[in-house]
């Protein structure tokens, strides 16, 4: 699918396996094959969403760590991040392995990416024991929750 000119991007950044195809599946009513192994979509899945009043283009991306690629998926990835504007990204972490995730949290912020951080699988880190303190991550982060 091409680029929907004109529409603010949205753009789904995270980890293989952390939600963001069923986010991208929810947001644009589009449907994207959900897999977990390496390699599954090197293809960006582009779909139109709307929330309120506006309307957007919301992009599900390939999996990756950080913005140094290792690998195709990655690259493709920070490709489109840099070479398209970005209206905000989504960046969706596994709650129940926040820390591990956070460094590439940092490098988006550090890149001045406009962010909003999605803590997905929530249910499964409360069954954990996992507890998160929203506020003094948004504090920690210095980004609104």
């Amino acid at each position: 699918m091409h680029a929907r000119k004109g529409l603010p991007k949205i753009v789904l950044v995270g980890s293989p396996n952390v939600g963001k195809s069923s986010l991208f599946n929810s947001l644009s009513g589009s449907y994207t094959v959900v897999s977990n192994y390496p390699g599954t979509s090197v293809e960006i899945s582009r779909g139109k969403g709307r929330i309120g009043e506006r309307e957007y283009e919301i992009i599900d991306t390939p999996g990756m760590y950080s913005l140094l690629p290792v690998s195709e998926e990655e690259r493709v990835s920070q490709c489109l991040l840099f070479d398209e504007k970005t209206f905000v990204c989504l960046h969706v972490v596994d709650a129940k392995n926040l820390r591990r995730m956070l460094s590439f949290t940092l490098q988006l912020l550090e890149a001045e990416l406009p962010l909003i951080l999605v803590l997905n699988m929530m249910d499964e880190a409360e069954e954990r024991g996992v507890e998160i303190d929203i506020q003094g991550l948004s504090r920690a982060l210095g980004i609104l929750w």
